[in-house]
């Protein structure tokens, strides 16, 4: 008997460790200190400090009354009247008032022959840039070059002796809860090391078509801007970007660009002076749940193209407005940036692969990366109408007025000739078109991917869909000269 208790002793034991054993190896304690890690990479982070000459309109200065002379007489003193020494007026007009705007923010250096990485924001406009090193020397940077949309840029300095660097490290191997450091200049306090966790990734904060950041806790201000943050292995695995916040301090929610994703920026604008990203012609919204219901998708997920640009890849590839791209290089679209940040990264000239839905039905096409031109797009507004349409029949349903388009529409509208549909001429705000935005002026042009070329058209394929049990439709609208689709849900009582 005691034989047996030892051997189911044993046996308890054994089966015990093996279930703990997993957990024990996985878990990471916290570090006992950064020391060593923060002396090694302080050396390679930076103060940058820029300035800029802001010219003052004169006609915004305040006039007080009964203080005229007094202007007149401090600008004469000052020699801001625009009169030379013998009080003869100068040719052009009188020289502007100007002042100097100072920021600040952080950098850090990732080759020794002086290349410094920063945000675009920092730097932006400025007409000076200086850099601070840790131990204390000073340089003047150029911008070598500068992107926007995914806020970077990079900058140079010349020195007699190699630099300190920092090295980027792969961001995909970090996980959620990791341990990383930050190192800035907050408040223009010079370098300050914090550290926190990885509180999320593939954050999407709607400040740009590419977001994709890192969120982090650990402790980011105003000056950390353009500083890096650390993996353990002191590898550049995010650059901080931006925080949340409504005070304007840390609450513990700041965000970092991915280095995977800065890398393929940084190289181009090192190599280039700007970035190339790529382009397939179209804009599009995010498929969302109701959308999706609309369509009759079993889920919201892929990319619904609103426009495509005529010449373009998409366009030479056969993609139709009202398209569905659900697959791109074999990657399955789900939310709203993955498209244009596999667009962009792709290098151009290369053969892409798609997969779109049309009206239901899987199609796959092939189209060519183009280059992405930065140059914005003109934006045109739309004339609206002058006055009522006589006695134009109309018809009511889910809170929109309906009438045919007549040629005093199109004209007032700037529609093109062979722009057929149906005009919204009034909403109810409270309606469920009204509460998704819809306004007069817009113009319906398909309903749930189906052309409607007159308000019975509309009105047999709404009553059609309602038939079916759908719960919305969708509307492909013209707004401006510019395609756009929403989705409406039935009202009961119509």
């Amino acid at each position: 008997m005691n034989e047996l208790k030892k051997i189911i002793v044993g046996v308890m034991i054994i089966v015990s460790y093996v279930i703990m054993s997993p957990a024990v190896a996985l878990a990471k304690g916290t570090p006992d200190s950064f020391a060593d890690l923060a002396e090694k990479l302080l050396p390679a982070v930076v103060n940058v400090n820029t300035t800029q000459t802001i010219k003052i309109d004169r006609r915004t200065m305040p006039r007080i009354p009964g203080m005229e002379d007094f202007f007149r007489r401090f600008d004469r003193e000052n020699g801001r009247d625009g009169k030379d020494k013998n009080g003869k007026e100068e040719k052009g007009k009188e020289r502007p008032l100007t002042r100097q705007r100072q920021s600040l923010g952080s950098g850090f250096i990732i080759d020794p022959s002086g290349i410094i990485i920063t945000n675009n924001h920092v730097i932006d406009k400025a007409d000076e840039v200086m850099i601070k090193m840790h131990d204390g020397r000073e340089f003047k940077a150029t911008v070598i070059g500068k992107d926007d949309k995914l806020d970077l840029a990079v900058l140079k300095v010349e020195s007699d002796k190699p630099l300190p660097f920092v090295k980027f490290g792969d961001d995909s191997k970090s996980r959620i809860g990791d341990w990383v450091l930050a190192i800035g200049n907050p408040y223009s306090l010079g370098g300050t090391l914090t550290a926190g966790i990885i509180s999320a990734r593939n954050r999407d904060i709607q400040s740009g078509p590419y977001d994709k950041y890192i969120q982090t806790d650990a402790s980011i201000n105003r000056g950390n801007s353009g500083g890096p943050m650390f993996n353990m292995n002191g590898e550049v695995i995010g650059i901080n970007t931006a925080i949340f916040s409504p005070s304007g301090g840390n609450i513990g929610i700041g965000f970092a660009i991915p280095s995977n994703q800065a890398k393929h920026v940084i190289n181009q604008l090192r190599k280039f002076g700007h970035t190339k990203r790529g382009r397939i012609g179209i804009s599009f919204q995010q498929v969302t749940d109701d959308i999706a219901e609309s369509l009759g998708m079993e889920d919201g997920h892929g990319a619904l193209v609103s426009s495509v640009v005529e010449g373009g890849p998409a366009d030479k590839a056969g993609i139709q407005a009202g398209d569905i791209i659900i697959e791109y290089e074999g990657k399955v679209i789900r939310k709203r940036n993955e498209l244009p940040i596999w667009v962009a990264n792709t290098e151009i000239g290369k053969k892409v692969k798609l997969v779109v839905l049309r009206k239901g039905k899987r199609k796959k096409l092939t189209l060519v990366i183009d280059e992405l031109q930065e140059n914005d797009e003109d934006d045109q507004d739309m004339a609206e109408e002058d006055e009522e349409d006589d006695e134009q029949e109309r018809q009511e349903i889910l809170g929109m007025s309906l009438e045919a388009i007549t040629d005093k529409t199109r004209k007032g509208l700037k529609l093109d000739d062979d722009v057929k549909g149906v005009l919204i001429a009034d909403v109810e705000r409270h309606s469920p078109a009204g509460e998704k935005g819809l306004r007069r002026g817009d113009v319906i042009v398909e309903i749930t991917q189906e052309a409607v070329t007159s308000v019975s058209d509309a009105l047999e394929r709404i009553e059609e869909l309602r038939g079916k049990g759908r719960k919305s439709i969708l509307l492909k609208f013209i707004r401006r000269g510019n395609t756009a689709f929403v989705t409406v849900k039935f009202d009961t009582d119509n």
